[in-house]
């Protein structure tokens, strides 16, 4: 294994140890906040446990990708597991549009008929939400920009956190005034937290699985580079993807002058193409491939992308 292979497993296992953490942190809350819900019958401390409970699942799921990120690349499977992790963000953010909606449509109604909400009970239930939700933010925190995972981890428990606050400022607000649409209005500013966040990570990862080029990794920019490179006389069938966190890999085809695949210069410029997309743009490439062809093989070609 090589060092980079096992800097890569090491944070993997970090990875994994923040989740085990979180997620039970969390599932502690989820509890507390389902007694809390039957206690007080308040819609916010329901809309923080329903987050809760999709953050528990979408937890176990990062937990699972996590540790399928750690086995080896196999003949069938030639990177591995690495998009698993991108497989569980996305499905954490398909949960949690589905919570940010029901959330929306619950308090539009509460507002309407606004029940009865045992504040002191509200009040109480969401110190502990917010207490539980800072420690595991807490753990998380350090790790949230090393894979698309924690990333989502993270802000679904800070979006809890910021939806446990709201949830003591409207227990306040019944305990002092009695106006229980607070309740509702806190509710609809959970709904709020949750869903453009959400649709932002739901985005981002469809534009992976749709093998979108990375984030920050400009392809025009690519080609002018590599076509100002001695030999270069075209480019052609140019991509770029990503497979998982930090892994993007691009590919391509790069047409030099007949002469050099004949005395000795294409193995040079080879090198040049793998340093050029590994060292001049802010995404680094350090997986790539690139077929050097002739003239007269670029014009056989009939598909050119």
């Amino acid at each position: 294994m090589s060092a980079h292979d096992h800097s890569h497993a090491v944070d993997a296992t970090r990875d994994r140890k923040r989740l085990v953490l979180a997620l039970g942190v969390t599932v502690l809350i989820l509890i507390a906040e389902v007694v809390g819900t039957a206690l007080s019958g308040s819609l916010a401390l329901l809309a923080d446990a329903g987050h809760m409970f999709t953050d528990a699942s979408g937890l176990l799921i990062a937990l699972i990708a996590a540790s399928l990120a750690l086995r080896p690349p196999t003949p069938e499977r030639t990177w591995g597991y690495k998009r698993a992790e991108v497989l569980a963000a996305a499905l954490q953010a398909g949960l949690l549009l589905v919570v940010g909606v029901f959330i929306l449509y619950e308090a539009i109604r509460r507002l309407i008929e606004p029940p009865a909400i045992g504040s002191s009970a509200m009040l109480w239930f969401g110190i502990i939400g917010l207490a539980g939700n800072a420690v595991a933010l807490l753990v998380l925190a350090s790790g949230r920009h090393s894979s698309f995972n924690l990333r989502a981890a993270f802000l679904e428990v800070l979006n809890d956190a910021l939806g446990s606050a709201a949830v003591i400022v409207a227990a306040v607000v019944i305990t002092v005034t009695g106006w229980t649409q607070a309740d509702a209005i806190v509710s609809l500013l959970i709904g709020a937290l949750i869903i453009p966040r959400t649709l932002r990570l739901l985005r981002e990862t469809t534009d992976v699985l749709l093998a979108a080029t990375p984030k920050g990794l400009d392809l025009r920019s690519v080609r002018d580079h590599i076509l100002a490179l001695p030999h270069v006389v075209d480019v052609h069938d140019l991509h770029a993807t990503l497979i998982g966190t930090g892994t993007p890999v691009i590919t391509g085809h790069v047409t030099l002058r007949d002469e050099c695949l004949t005395d000795g210069h294409a193995q040079r410029i080879l090198v040049e193409l793998q340093e050029c997309v590994a060292e001049h743009f802010d995404v680094p490439v350090e997986h790539s491939t690139f077929q050097l062809e002739t003239t007269t093989h670029r014009d056989q070609e009939h598909l050119h992308h």
